[in-house]
């Protein structure tokens, strides 16, 4: 399971990003993927584990499944 950072989170939004540690791209990140991880309040720098997972709408890369670490 990758892990990384959150680099930066909108809670009013609802969405941010993952920087990976492997130094990939960002991962967008919703908040229903860290609520089904278990996380209730994502805060920037974060350390997360999270699944990659494609969006079926859109077709863009995201985190899904995303665990404080």
């Amino acid at each position: 399971m990758p892990t990384g950072k959150v680099k930066w989170f909108n809670q009013d939004k609802g969405f941010g990003f993952i920087t990976p540690d492997d130094g990939g791209t960002d991962i967008f990140l919703h908040i229903t993927a860290a609520q089904r991880g278990g996380i209730d309040t994502v805060k920037e720098g974060m350390d997360v584990a999270f699944e990659v997972a494609q969006d079926r709408r859109t077709g863009r890369t995201s985190a899904d499944n995303v665990r404080q670490v």
